[in-house]
């Protein structure tokens, strides 16, 4: 073992994690697609020579649990291969089933050497938003097998010992309806693997190469004393909680899903067996996916506020049986794995805020809330396609209100687009974009926060729009009392008439002047909305986040007078509760949601 001083390893520790926040601002910076430099809808990160994760610069917190899974894939499959990993040499893998989640999400991998000696790889992975198969943007909810789906990649060389390979590159560019975007973001991608393995490089010349590999190895066991300690904090035993999906992706019947938890005194279990086979359709949940969101909740539960390293992850463990839909076998489709990966999450996230209050709020609107919009830019006659994910509304939490407009948890860091970027990329103006007091949020002590409403005026014909949401028949869950959350949708209106509202649609043709509306989800309420402080309800009042009747009719609150000089009626607020006898009445939710399955081909 080599010795060294204990300042030496955190100036280690803190210049990798620095390292890993450089190369997601070189990928930033040399990107070509605004899912990347606006959006930030990918993550870099550094591992060790058995691929845990040493660092991470996370644009989405989804790729914590699926870095590690890329690196190790591709050194095993290597290995197995007789395929030499060398210095400048960068693997491009997008195999979902054992390194992440859909074809869009590819990985680039290289080989850290030190002194000729290979001590760790750099990775990166990022959302391509053409990558071939059927559907523009490669993917949406009609797929039945992988194949529609785009290229598929195993590990290959991209670059070979710092040279282009010209074949993988052309191959890439001739499957891509947007080559140019794809292949510019790959080469951000790339380029933010160049940096990192140049500065652990200039650590190594400071500090050497024997030091550098023992703090490797002790900064993952730090990772692994913390997970304990949070893990010490945590209530012991076993919970359960039980959820619906909204559909099989190919009829309306919910989908029941559920998890067991099992907390002991030095590990956390989560065990998904007992849930649906994987479907025919794209919603089902690679592995690394699943263990991906899961790892987000167990990282709030026992380091919310520090650093994420693979040793974090040793106390933590992932049970799903292979050919489930946490778990699915090639060649099942993937590319909306994410309305599926998220309750993941969610399932131990709702088994444990009853006992975690203080950590865990009550439910939020989950889904990606994403869409495609696709066609020819008729002022530059080129290809474009537009993908984000949308912000939406949390669950209320005690002590405090649900946020507004946020990402999902799957998102994290990830930024909703600009609304000046989106003008200037794509052919289209921005009507309006406001929190969804339309359709609310769930009420409680504290209530939930509200989703969005964005609509999108097309100045062009012949786009094509498709989405495929979740949480649009089952609300997100309050707690303690509260109230359920409202719904996901999209609704398109043309000649300014809503004329469907939809949570599956594949390629449904657009007009000019046809408006997109998308509507995200209110948050659910902790606590009941009866014991809400008056005043906050006047403040949402005075806002415009609820009317008059809302106040009375949720919170029990009578509030007079004209705006803005509403005041509160306590006597008569006190009455109405007493007369409510503490029945709560929640917001009505949203109807005429539809699910189209297949391409559309018309009602």
């Amino acid at each position: 073992m080599v010795e060294y001083d204990p300042v030496t390893k955190e100036i280690v520790r803190n210049a990798l994690i620095n390292i890993a926040d450089e190369m997601f601002w070189t990928s930033i910076r040399t990107a070509k697609s605004s899912i990347f430099y606006d959006t930030y809808d990918f993550s870099v990160a550094l591992t060790d020579i058995n691929g845990e994760i040493l660092s991470i610069g996370i644009g989405v917190p989804g790729f914590i649990g699926i870095m590690d899974f890329t690196a190790k894939y591709t050194k095993e499959y290597c290995e197995k291969e007789n395929i030499p990993m060398e210095p400048g040499d960068v693997f491009v893998v997008n195999n979902p089933y054992v390194s992440g989640t859909h074809l869009n999400d590819v990985g680039v991998v290289a080989p850290l050497y030190i002194d000729n000696e290979m001590v760790g790889m750099a990775v990166a992975k990022g959302h391509i938003n053409d990558v071939g198969g059927t559907n523009p943007g490669s993917w949406g909810p009609a797929s039945t097998e992988i194949y529609q789906e785009g290229l598929i990649l195993p590990p290959v060389k991209l670059y070979r010992r710092g040279e282009r390979n010209r074949d993988i590159f052309d191959i890439i560019r001739h499957n891509s309806r947007i080559p140019d975007y794809a292949i510019g973001d790959l080469e951000a991608l790339v380029a933010a693997l160049r940096v990192g393995i140049k500065r652990v490089q200039e650590l190594a010349n400071k500090y050497g190469k024997e030091t550098l590999k023992q703090i490797f190895a002790d900064v993952l066991d730090d990772g692994e004393k913390l997970a304990l300690e949070g893990i010490k904090k945590l209530p012991k035993g076993e919970f359960y909680a039980e959820d619906y999906l909204d559909d099989s992706g190919t009829h309306e019947k919910p989908l029941k899903i559920q998890a067991r938890v099992k907390i002991t005194e030095d590990k956390v279990i989560v065990d998904f067996s007992g849930n649906p086979p994987a479907v025919n359709a794209p919603i089902n949940s690679p592995y690394p996916a699943t263990v991906a969101a899961a790892r987000i909740v167990f990282m709030a539960l026992v380091a919310p506020h520090e650093p994420y390293n693979g040793g974090i992850a040793r106390r933590f463990e992932v049970i799903a049986p292979e050919g489930s839909i946490f778990n699915p076998k090639w060649p099942v489709p993937t590319s909306v794995y994410w309305e599926t990966m998220t309750y993941a999450a969610d399932l131990l996230w709702k088994a444990l805020a009853p006992y975690v209050p203080d950590k865990l709020s009550a439910g939020h609107f989950l889904s990606v809330v994403a869409e495609i919009i696709a066609g020819v830019d008729p002022r530059k006659n080129e290809y474009v396609v537009l993908v984000e994910p949308n912000p939406g509304g949390w669950g209320g939490h005690e002590g405090g209100d649900g946020e507004s407009g946020l990402v999902a948890f799957a998102d994290g860091e990830t930024l909703a687009s600009s609304v000046e970027i989106l003008e200037q990329r794509y052919p289209l103006i921005v009507d309006r974009y406001t929190l969804n007091t339309l359709d609310g949020a769930g009420p409680g002590k504290f209530r939930g926060g509200f989703g969005i409403i964005k609509d999108y005026r097309m100045l062009a014909d012949g786009f094509i729009f498709t989405t495929g949401i979740n949480r649009a028949k089952f609300p997100p869950w309050g707690l303690a009392g509260g109230c359920n959350g409202t719904l996901n949708y999209m609704a398109i209106i043309r000649d300014g008439k809503e004329i469907m509202r939809v949570r599956k649609i594949t390629n449904y043709p657009l007009r000019k002047n046809d408006v997109v509306s998308i509507r995200s989800a209110g948050g659910g309420g902790y606590g009941n909305p009866l014991e809400r402080d008056p005043m906050l309800v006047l403040n949402d009042v005075l806002n415009e986040y609820i009317t008059i009747d809302d106040a009375k009719r949720y919170y029990g609150v009578v509030i007079e007078g004209v705006w803005p000089n509403y005041r509160i009626n306590y006597e008569a607020t006190k009455a109405l509760r007493e007369s409510m006898k503490g029945k709560v009445e929640c917001v009505p939710l949203p109807s005429g949601i539809k699910a189209y399955y297949g391409v559309y081909r018309g009602e």
